[in-house]
């Protein structure tokens, strides 16, 4: 557990650091990106923030769009995607993070809508920073959240038609997620060196349920691993 803080800190420390490399905080730029699904049948999406304000949501047009705002040029976004086999990768990166830290008047503010249709396998990491992952109207086949430091919402509470799995590994700070009463969902959770509160779920064996896990025909399997904080899963 001390070598999980450790690396934990470390990883903030790194994130936020101030040395040189040229970065300089300037006038705030802003940008828009679409991209569109070019008949994929899937996708894999992998959204990379090191540090700022991320918001997540559904209702796109076009497979993914996003609004990029950032007072630091070399925190301009990587936007990428290809479609092999009817499967899409979309990657969206934020650029080189040394040289500047948040706190400093530096501003980094992502506004990433992705489409509701399409089956997706979610990927997210974050930094240091805020998120809110309104996640409910969203096809997910499976998520991957790893956090940082900073606050984080996840809203899961989605009216699900297939199973999939869901992976949140905990960070520095506090992360609050809510889940679905009518569609079944089993926890398995494990605390690193702060805590994990689970409300309106029941402890079976080594992991906790709700109340429509026995009856539902679609079950979300959650991983959660605390870190350095605290965790907070809701059923609502």
């Amino acid at each position: 557990m001390k070598r999980l803080a450790v690396l934990l800190v470390a990883t903030v420390l790194s994130l936020t650091s101030c040395g040189a490399q040229g970065q300089k905080v300037g006038e705030m730029q802003h940008e828009s990106r679409s991209v569109q699904s070019e008949d994929a049948r899937s996708v894999r999406a992998h959204l990379v923030m090191s540090a700022g304000e991320l918001k997540v949501s559904g209702a796109a047009d076009a497979l993914m769009e996003g609004d990029f705002s950032f007072n630091v040029a070399g925190w301009k976004p990587k936007v990428n995607y290809e479609v092999n086999d009817e499967e899409g990768e979309l990657s969206v990166k934020q650029g080189k993070t040394k040289g500047v830290r948040l706190g400093s008047g530096a501003r980094n503010v992502w506004d990433v809508r992705l489409n509701d249709g399409v089956p997706t396998d979610l990927v997210v990491e974050i930094g240091a920073g805020e998120s809110d992952l309104d996640l409910d109207s969203l096809t997910l086949t499976e998520l991957d959240l790893q956090m940082g430091a900073g606050e984080t919402t996840v809203d899961l509470t989605g009216d699900y038609d297939r199973n999939f799995d869901a992976s949140i590994q905990g960070g520095v700070g506090e992360a609050t997620v809510m889940l679905p009463s009518k569609v079944g969902v089993r926890a398995k959770a494990e605390g690193g060196l702060g805590e994990i509160n689970a409300k309106g779920l029941t402890k079976e064996g080594n992991a906790y349920v709700n109340d429509a896990y026995k009856d539902s025909g679609v079950t979300m399997e959650l991983d959660v691993e605390g870190g350095v904080g605290e965790i907070n899963l809701k059923v609502v």
